[in-house]
């Protein structure tokens, strides 16, 4: 799931349970990019793209920091303990912007409340997707009015 910097949900995608996350991590950032991220009040219409993109350590791979970077958006991974980049003095770590990636983990924690999600009561991924999809037309609901 990716969120903008409030916490509002704009994309997902529902994977198999061997697979990990960071193989769609470009497909999901992707139609991220291209709905209306970061949109403000003045510039309305306008489609901005984000600065910085904050992911934990699971997305720290080379392949998704090029990928970021050729979009002109600043990764804020950290780099895990086995990577020489940890170890680069060149190498800084925005923290501060790092602490906004928790929004996220929030805007995981309403799915919570929906017994279906957490439960995992919809067995085929496009029931459960599309379960994940109205729960976050419900959030929307809730934001808007």
């Amino acid at each position: 799931m990716v969120t903008d910097g409030a916490g509002t949900p704009l994309t997902l995608e529902v994977t198999a349970g061997q697979v990990h996350e960071s193989t769609v991590a470009e497909a999901v950032i992707g139609a991220a990019i291209a709905s209306r991220i970061g949109c403000r009040r003045k510039h309305r219409g306008r489609r901005h793209k984000p600065r910085k993109l904050a992911a934990d350590k699971g997305y720290s791979v080379q392949r998704i920091r090029d990928w970021l970077k050729n979009r002109l958006i600043a990764p804020v991974i950290p780099h895990k303990d086995n990577e020489k980049a940890r170890h680069d003095p060149k190498v800084k770590f925005d923290r501060e912007a790092y602490k906004g990636r928790c929004v996220a983990e929030q805007c995981v924690g309403w799915l919570k409340e929906f017994r279906r999600i957490g439960t995992r009561f919809e067995k085929l991924a496009v029931n459960f997707h599309g379960m994940l999809q109205l729960a976050m037309i419900q959030r929307y609901f809730r934001l808007l009015f």
